[in-house]
């Protein structure tokens, strides 16, 4: 918790528990339990995430527990809007991932998920490799590359289940960048935020219907408290309930395949956004 201005000293925050408390508490909420090999693999994540991004710019979050939070969790929530059974093999693709979110830990929910992690800057993908090796995950692949020119190879396009992004850019611009990714009857999710998720809900209308994209809409991301938790379990959750408390999703349906003219070369769909 940041001190109120002008206090005279900063509490000193708790170390981190490898038992992972807050993304356990969210997790459950979100109605998923967490095997022990699984909480391992997220706590190999989190401190080899931590530890790059001494060397990398990955990430502005480097308290252990707002990692557990705003990134584990966070990436988790892309759950309330998934299009699926959870034990379907899918394709799902993760554009602008960055350091992994949201598509690394879903992998680590499901194995079975086939994953693309793509991003274009060279640091962030390296990092990223390196990690798919570290956390030994089958069927990830890692692609150093812009959106606009992945879209247009057939290997990729109109080929995925799911497109997920976070924090990449405006939904006009955005929804250029995944539908064509998308099969018919794929489904973007675009993690946004409750202030600025209706005004792009009605900026992206026109470029979802130029894309092949149905009607967009927000779902809201909320956490309950499950029946009977702890007091302890309640009090993680309560913390990650307020630090995702201003997240929605924007979710697209892909009703048409997406025109030979889409997406646009690069660079202009964030300039000229449809």
């Amino acid at each position: 918790m940041t001190p109120a201005a002008g206090a005279s000293h900063v509490q000193a925050r708790p170390p981190a528990s490898p038992r992972l408390p807050w993304l356990r508490a969210g997790a459950a909420a979100l109605g998923i339990g967490l095997a022990s090999d699984q909480l391992a693999a997220f706590n190999r994540y989190r401190d080899t995430l931590l530890a790059a991004n001494q060397r990398i710019n990955l990430t502005a979050i480097t308290d252990p527990a707002a990692v557990e939070m705003r990134h584990f969790v966070d990436s988790l929530t892309c759950l309330l809007a998934w299009p699926t059974a959870t034990d379907r093999s899918i394709r799902v693709i993760d554009i602008g991932s960055g350091a992994g979110f949201p598509g690394l830990p879903l992998k680590l929910l499901w194995p079975h998920l086939g994953l693309t992690l793509v991003d274009s800057v060279g640091k962030k993908t390296a990092f990223l490799a390196d990690l798919v090796r570290r956390l030994d995950l089958a069927a990830t692949t890692v692609l150093t590359a812009r959106a606009e020119d992945l879209a247009r190879q057939r290997a990729h396009r109109e080929q995925y289940d799911v497109a997920l992004a976070r924090a990449v850019a405006p939904a006009p611009v955005l929804v250029e960048y995944t539908l064509p990714f998308l099969r018919v009857g794929g489904r973007l999710v675009a993690q946004k935020t409750v202030a600025k998720g209706p005004n792009e809900l009605i900026a992206c209308q026109r470029a979802c219907v130029l894309l092949g994209g149905g009607p967009p809409r927000l779902v809201p991301v909320t956490l309950s408290t499950p029946a009977g938790d702890p007091p302890s379990q309640v009090h993680y959750l309560a913390a990650v309930q307020q630090a995702l408390s201003d997240h929605a999703l924007l979710v697209v349906e892909k009703q048409h395949p997406t025109p030979d003219r889409y997406p646009r070369r690069p660079g202009l769909p964030a300039k000229r956004p449809l």
